[in-house]
């Protein structure tokens, strides 16, 4: 500890000793990875939060959030204009707590080539992260989001040489990674209050496009789909025309009662199918209290569905702070963090007798 004596204890002592969970820990394994030929690596780093390496050492980050829930009781009602008030007439509010540790410290980011935001919700765009990298990253990376991202940005003092509007039907190079920006099909955002003085009418729909966007990243070794928060869509299927998916990430949650904000295990493989992926990866499942999913679920609905739908893909089950290299790892079902002792006995023990344990 920074301390050693009880009298010397304080609350910001403690918040110091303890916060974030992992320290640098996970920065530190990131930075030390050399990316071997034809693979590529990505980090979940909770919620929809996703770091991407390709061989060449490229760095993406896309909706890399460092925020919490709910802290306290004692907060206001929402406002018949909050998302959940429009949505189910009610004005309490949600319950949700963080339910996961923070992974990963955005101050000790050095090294990252583009920062890619999906939408304005904001357990996805964070005014820290924003800062941590326009104060640690030497280089001027891009910010890229739609529209409302970059207003949002842009409100918080983010300079207007460093940030690109982009929407679907754009590409993107950022080195050896080509980024294509699709629809998004997050129907939330759109009874969400972005960012801005002049606000939608109630009953006027307004435009994704500029208020969301999925992501496809092509590497050397494979492909990523990043569906973000979109829900189930039947035009899935055109984006697994137009591209040549191996891996999907999608949000998915146990959704409240009266609320349709995550996929349900039906809509993740049927958007995997859709996709035509290889490989389905349910996120978001992990961060808030009141929606907390269970990935075993689609696992359990896929090995059900597998042999009569003549499934082509398979559901990995991850967990926050946890790494997926392709290809490697194209065959695991679940993730599992790393064991330790890998050295075991490699000095001799000291122990009283051989059968102490």
């Amino acid at each position: 500890m920074s301390v050693d004596n009880v009298n010397d204890v304080t609350e910001q002592t403690w918040k110091d000793e303890v916060f974030p969970e992992w320290g640098t820990w996970l920065n530190e394994e990131i930075d030390r990875t050399e990316v071997p030929q034809n693979k590529f690596e990505m980090w979940w780093l909770v919620n929809m939060g996703i770091w991407l390496k390709s061989d060449q050492q490229t760095s993406v980050a896309i909706d890399l959030w460092c925020g919490t829930g709910k802290t306290t009781h004692d907060k206001a009602d929402m406002s018949p204009r909050h998302q959940w008030s429009r949505l189910t007439g009610g004005r309490k509010i949600q319950p949700n707590l963080r339910a996961q540790p923070m992974v990963i410290n955005p101050f000790a980011i050095h090294h990252l080539d583009a920062y890619l935001v999906t939408h304005f919700h904001h357990d996805h765009i964070d005014m820290n992260v924003a800062a941590a990298i326009l104060q640690n990253v030497k280089e001027p990376i891009p910010f890229i989001g739609p529209k409302d991202v970059v207003d949002q940005w842009l409100d918080w003092g983010v300079p207007a040489d460093r940030c690109r509007i982009v929407k679907p039907g754009d590409v993107i190079k950022v080195k050896d990674i080509e980024i294509d920006v699709t629809d998004s099909f997050d129907r939330s955002v759109l009874i969400t209050d972005p960012d801005e003085k002049d606000l939608p009418d109630d009953k006027q729909v307004p435009d994704m496009d500029a208020r969301a966007v999925n992501y496809v990243l092509k590497t050397d070794a494979g492909t990523v789909y990043d569906a973000a928060d979109s829900h189930f869509s039947s035009y899935f299927a055109k984006h697994g025309k137009d591209f040549d998916v191996d891996v999907a990430i999608v949000a998915y949650g146990e959704n409240p009662i009266g609320v349709q904000d995550k996929m349900t295990s039906v809509d993740v493989l049927r958007t995997a199918e859709d996709l035509n992926t290889k490989i389905v990866i349910p996120l978001h499942w992990d961060v808030w209290s009141n929606m907390l999913g269970d990935p075993s679920e689609v696992e359990a609905l896929w090995e059900m569905r597998k042999e009569r739908l003549d499934y082509k893909f398979h559901p990995f089950s991850w967990l926050p702070g946890g790494r997926f290299v392709y290809p490697d790892d194209q065959d695991k079902l679940e993730y599992y963090h790393d064991r330790g002792f890998k050295d075991r006995y490699t000095h001799p023990i000291n122990l009283p007798y051989k059968s102490f344990l």
